[in-house]
C-alpha cells in the first residue's frame, strides 16, 4: 500500500482482490474426482477463480474425463523426460507478469540453455506495440519520465485507457492534477464513470465526494484514434503552435509529417475520427496553451492492426511541441503494477538484445542459440499446426490470452505435453489442454520464501520481502524451475542450478547480464528501491543511431476498417472486478451492469437493427459466434461501436494482428447481430457449483499465516 514516492495508503482495490483470492483455502482432493473436465469447462472464470488455492500437482491425460493428484517427483520426472525426448525447437516458454524478475530471469536462462529461443511473454497480447512503436521513435521502448513527473505536468492526455477500474493507483495522480488547476483530457469510445468523478480511497475528502477527474471528455469511435492524433497534429500546426526549433534540433522527419498535416482534409480526419472539428479546436488549443504534457494510454491504443502506428501518432503529436526529453512531460504506456514490464526486461522474449546477449554468454561462459524464437502469437500458430510439442507457461492464462478462443484451444490440445505453474483455477486449466495436461501449485507472491523484484510502469524496481506459506504443497517458481533443470541438465554443465534457487545470486548474475540494473545485486540487503537507470529523458538527448526522435508519416486506416451498414464495431474491455483474465466478481461496478454475457451498445443502433434492450442476440464475427447474449442499452458507448467482456468474448475475436508488433485487434472486431432462437438460461437461476464444500476454510488457510 506504499508507492514509489513512498505516500502511504495507496490501495489498490485489484491488489486487494489478488490477495484475497490467496487467502482462500485450499481446493481438496475430492474437487476433482468430483467435476469431469466438461464439467469445469462450463464453469465461468469467476467460479473457478473461486474454487480455492491449487496445493497439490495434478496430471490430466487425454481420454480421462477428470485431473488426478500426483506427486511432485512423479510430476517433475515426467516434465524433465518429457523435455529430454523433445527437440528445442519444438517447445516454448511463456511468462505472465505475475512472476518475479528472478524467475523470469531465471525460466529464460533455462530455455536458452535447453537450445531455444522460443520464450515469450504476456506483453505481447498487450503492449507489444507501444515498446515497437516507441523504439521506432525513441530508440527506447519505455516509459519516458519517472512518477514524480506527475507532480509537475499541467496537462495530460489519457488515450484508450481506464486506469479507473485498470489501473487505479494512477487515479490519485489525476485528482491531484485536477485539484492544481491542471488538464486531463480523456480520449475513449466509451464514456467510463470512473474517468469523469472517481472516489481516491487514501484521500477523505475524494473518497466522500469523489473527485472530478475528466475536464474534457471525447468519444472518437473504435479505430479513430490515429486520425484523432492527426486532427489534433493539424490544428496544432494551424495554430503555430509547434516548437521548430526543438523540431529542428532535435528530430528527424519534419519537413515530411508537416507536409502530410497540410494534405490530409478536414472531412477525412472527422469522418474516419468521429470527432467533429469544434471538439477537436478544443483539444489543440488545451494543446497549445499547456506547458508540461504527458501522453498516457494502454490497450485501446495498442490493440489494433494499426497499433504501432497509434503510438507513433501519439508521439508525433508529442514531439511537435517538444513533450519530450524534460521534466513532468513524456509518453507513458500505462503497463500496471504487476511485472508484466519487468519479465521482459531480464530477457522473457524471443529476441535477446544485442549487450545482454553477449554478457550472457560471457558470464556463464555458454553459447546461446541464434535460431529466430517464436513470439507469442507465432508459437500458438506452430503449435496449431502440429510444429511444437512442448509448452510450460509460467503462471497466467494463454488461452483465456489468446484471440480466436475456438483455435486457441485445438493449438494447445496439439502438445504431448503442456505445464501450468498456477495459484489458483482458470480457463486455460479446463480449455487448454494438450495430451498429457501438468499444473503445478506454485506460492504466491508474499509466500516466497526469500526475497523478489518486480518493475512498474516507471521502470522502478519493487522490492518484495515475501513470508510464511499459508499451505503445505505449493512450491517456489524459482524452486520449481531450478529442479527442473537440474532433471534436465544434471549438476556437470555451465549453470549451478543449485546455487541458483538463491534469489541473491539470481539478482547478481541479473546486474551483470541487463544494462541498467546494476543496483538490483544489492537490494536484497539495502532494501533500496530504485529507477532503472536510462529509461527516463531528462533531455531531448535520445538512443537512437542519430541521438533524434524520429517523426513518422503514414496514411490514416483505410475506409473499409470502419463501421458499415449493419455492422458494429466490437471492443472487448476488462470489468471493474478483474485483473487481467482474472474474474473476481460479476458485477461491473461503474458501468452499473450485473452479468458477463451482455454486448453494450447505444439506444440509437437497437433502434437501428430493430431490437429491443436486453433482447436475447447472437454475435457473429468472421472468427466466430456467440448465441444467448444480452444486447443491453448502454447510452456511455459511441453509436456504431459496442463493448463486451474479455476473455469470454475472445471467440469472437479473429487472429487479426498487427504486422509490426504482433498485437491482436482485441479492441477491433466487425459483428453483426441478430435475434437469438433461444431464450439464455440466466447464470443467476441456474445451480452454483458447491466450491464452499470442497475447499479449507478460510480461517484453517489463515491458521498458516
Amino acid at each position: 500500500m506504499v508507492n514509489e514516492a513512498g505516500h502511504f495508503p495507496e490501495v489498490c482495490k485489484k491488489s486487494l482482490q489478488a490477495m484475497a483470492a490467496d487467502l482462500q483455502g485450499a481446493v481438496r482432493s475430492e474437487f476433482f474426482s468430483t467435476y469431469s473436465i466438461p464439467q469445469l469447462q462450463r464453469f465461468t472464470p469467476r467460479e473457478l477463480e473461486a474454487s480455492g488455492r491449487l496445493v497439490q500437482p495434478l496430471i490430466y491425460t487425454r481420454g480421462d474425463n477428470y485431473y488426478r493428484p500426483i506427486t511432485w517427483e512423479e510430476a517433475l520426472a515426467k516434465i524433465a523426460a518429457n523435455l529430454r525426448k523433445t527437440s528445442p525447437s519444438q517447445a516454448f516458454f511463456y511468462a505472465s507478469g505475475r512472476s518475479s524478475n528472478e524467475a523470469g530471469f531465471l525460466l529464460q536462462l533455462f530455455a536458452r540453455i535447453y537450445g531455444t529461443n522460443n520464450v515469450n511473454n504476456c506483453s505481447y497480447y498487450c503492449h507489444s506495440a507501444s515498446s515497437v512503436g516507441l523504439t521506432s521513435v525513441l530508440g527506447s521502448g519505455v516509459g519516458t519520465f519517472q512518477l514524480e513527473d506527475l507532480d509537475e505536468t499541467d496537462l495530460v492526455f489519457l488515450i484508450g485507457a481506464n486506469p479507473a477500474s485498470n489501473h487505479p493507483r494512477l487515479m490519485a495522480d489525476l485528482k491531484n492534477l485536477r485539484r492544481r488547476g491542471g488538464d486531463v483530457i480523456v480520449i475513449n469510445p466509451v464514456r467510463e464513470t470512473g474517468l469523469v468523478t472517481f472516489g481516491v480511497p487514501s484521500d477523505l475528502r475524494s473518497l466522500l465526494f469523489g473527485s472530478k477527474i475528466a475536464s474534457l471528455y471525447v468519444q472518437p469511435h473504435i479505430g479513430g484514434d490515429a486520425a484523432l492524433m492527426h486532427g489534433i497534429a493539424k490544428r496544432t500546426l494551424e495554430l503555430g503552435a509547434q516548437d521548430e526549433v526543438f523540431l529542428a534540433d532535435h528530430c528527424e522527419g519534419w519537413p515530411a509529417l508537416e507536409s502530410h498535416l497540410h494534405s490530409i482534409s478536414w472531412d477525412e480526419i472527422q469522418r474516419k475520427s468521429g470527432v467533429l472539428r469544434g471538439e477537436i479546436d478544443e483539444i489543440a488549443r488545451r494543446y497549445a496553451a499547456a506547458k508540461n504534457v504527458i501522453f498516457a494510454w494502454t490497450m485501446g491504443i495498442t490493440h489494433h492492426v494499426h497499433g504501432v502506428q497509434n503510438v507513433q501518432s501519439i508521439a508525433n503529436l508529442a514531439l511537435m511541441r517538444s513533450m519530450v526529453g524534460k521534466p513532468g512531460s513524456g509518453l507513458m504506456p500505462i503497463r500496471g503494477h504487476s511485472n508484466v514490464q519487468g519479465v521482459n526486461t531480464v530477457g522473457v522474449t524471443p529476441r535477446l538484445k544485442d549487450a545482454v546477449f553477449q554478457r550472457l554468454e560471457s558470464h556463464f561462459q555458454i553459447t546461446l542459440p541464434t535460431a529466430p524464437g517464436l513470439d507469442t502469437f507465432a508459437a500458438m500458430a506452430a503449435a496449431g499446426a502440429g510444429q511444437l510439442k512442448f509448452g510450460l507457461c509460467l503462471g497466467g492464462n494463454l488461452y483465456g490470452a489468446n484471440p480466436d478462443a475456438t483455435h486457441a484451444a485445438k493449438a494447445l490440445g496439439k502438445l504431448d505435453l503442456v505445464v501450468y505453474l498456477s495459484t489458483t483455477l482458470n480457463t486455460g486449466h479446463t480449455h487448454g489442454l494438450g495430451n498429457e495436461t501438468i499444473i503445478l501449485p506454485v506460492l504466491a507472491r508474499d509466500e516466497e520464501p526469500q526475497p523478489t523484484t518486480q518493475e512498474s510502469m516507471f521502470s522502478y524496481i519493487r522490492l518484495s520481502d515475501g513470508g510464511p506459506p499459508r499451505h503445505e504443497g505449493p512450491r517456489s517458481e524459482i524452486q520449481i524451475i531450478g529442479d527442473l533443470a537440474r532433471r534436465v541438465f544434471g549438476d556437470a554443465g555451465p549453470i549451478d542450478w543449485r546455487s541458483m534457487r538463491e534469489t541473491n545470486n539470481i539478482r547478481h548474475a541479473i546486474a551483470k547480464i541487463v544494462p541498467g540494473l546494476e543496483a538490483i545485486e544489492s537490494v536484497g540487503e539495502t532494501k533500496r528501491e530504485f529507477h532503472i537507470t536510462g529509461r527516463a529523458f531528462r533531455e531531448p538527448r535520445f538512443p537512437t543511431a542519430s541521438g533524434k526522435a524520429r517523426l513518422f508519416v503514414h496514411d490514416l486506416p483505410a475506409e473499409e476498417a470502419l463501421m458499415k451498414g449493419a455492422q458494429l464495431r466490437l471492443m472487448t474491455v476488462r470489468s471493474e472486478g478483474q485483473f487481467n483474465t482474472v474474474v473476481y466478481e460479476d458485477h461491473d461496478l461503474y458501468r452499473g451492469i450485473d452479468r458477463r454475457d451482455v454486448i453494450l451498445i447505444h439506444p440509437d443502433d437497437l433502434a437501428r437493427l430493430s431490437l429491443n434492450d436486453r433482447q436475447p442476440v447472437t454475435v457473429t464475427s468472421s472468427a466466430g459466434q456467440m448465441g444467448g447474449i444480452f444486447a443491453i442499452a448502454y447510452e456511455d458507448i459511441k453509436p456504431g461501436n459496442a463493448l463486451m467482456y474479455y476473455p469470454e468474448a475472445n471467440v469472437l475475436v479473429p487472429r487479426t494482428i498487427d504486422p509490426q508488433s504482433k498485437t491482436p485487434a482485441f479492441k477491433n472486431v466487425l459483428v453483426t447481430l441478430s435475434p437469438a432462437t433461444a431464450i439464455p438460461t440466466d447464470p443467476r437461476q441456474r445451480p452454483q457449483p458447491a466450491l464452499a464444500a470442497m475447499a479449507v476454510s478460510s480461517r484453517d488457510s489463515m491458521r498458516a499465516c
